[in-house]
């Protein structure tokens, strides 16, 4: 039997971890550099039509429904790659405006017809009431005074053909009020408007 030194076995232990450590690093480059599988092939199997076995009623109207069967025959899950290389293929020949493309003749638009409305303000307030129309002129003409024994000052007065002799107070047809009366003209009011007017003396 054969002893070993301890720095014997210390080199032996050095030596071993150096092969896994390569055979480690060996297995990984030839597992990342081998080839992929192929992919499976695509079989393709054509659908399976199943017909139902119902009993088909009569309707009320003495016709016989039609049986439109199963959908399991429609649904067909195997990729159609001649259907996908058609669209690809399609290339666009239309003769009007291309949407895609920045280049196309863009759209004239016709101006509109009816001009643009445009928004306005608020109406104008409306206007005041006419004010109230004057009273009409008193129908009385003043052509003269005179004094009688008292002293007191009356006025001639003449309302169309009728002459009137009225001092401060009296009433000229019911409806004319003598105020005052002095030299050269006398305050009347119109009892009818409620209105006052100095009526002037005459001139001769």
């Amino acid at each position: 039997m054969i002893r070993l030194t301890p720095d014997q076995m210390k080199k032996g232990g050095i030596i071993a971890a150096f092969a896994l450590v390569a055979v480690g690093v060996l297995y990984y480059q030839l597992h990342d550099d081998a080839p992929p599988p192929p992919p499976a092939p695509v079989v393709a199997t054509a659908p399976v039509k199943t017909t139902s076995t119902a009993k088909v009623n009569a309707t009320p109207s003495g016709n016989v429904a039609k049986s439109l069967g199963t959908t399991s025959a429609q649904l067909d899950p195997t990729l159609r790659m001649e259907a996908m290389l058609v669209t690809e293929s399609l290339v666009y020949s239309g003769n009007g405006r291309n949407i895609f493309s920045a280049s196309s003749v863009p759209i004239v638009i016709d101006k509109p017809i009816a001009p643009v409305r445009v928004k306005q303000g608020p109406p104008p307030p409306p206007p005041p009431p006419p004010p109230p129309p004057p009273p009409p002129p008193i129908d009385l003409k003043f052509f003269g005074t005179t004094s009688g024994a008292d002293g007191k000052r009356r006025a001639f007065l003449l309302h169309g053909e009728d002459v009137f002799l009225a001092s401060d107070g009296d009433i000229v047809q019911r409806r004319y009020k003598v105020i005052s009366v002095s030299a050269n003209s006398i305050l009347v009011e119109d009892l009818a408007n409620n209105n006052r007017q100095t009526l002037p003396l005459l001139a001769r």
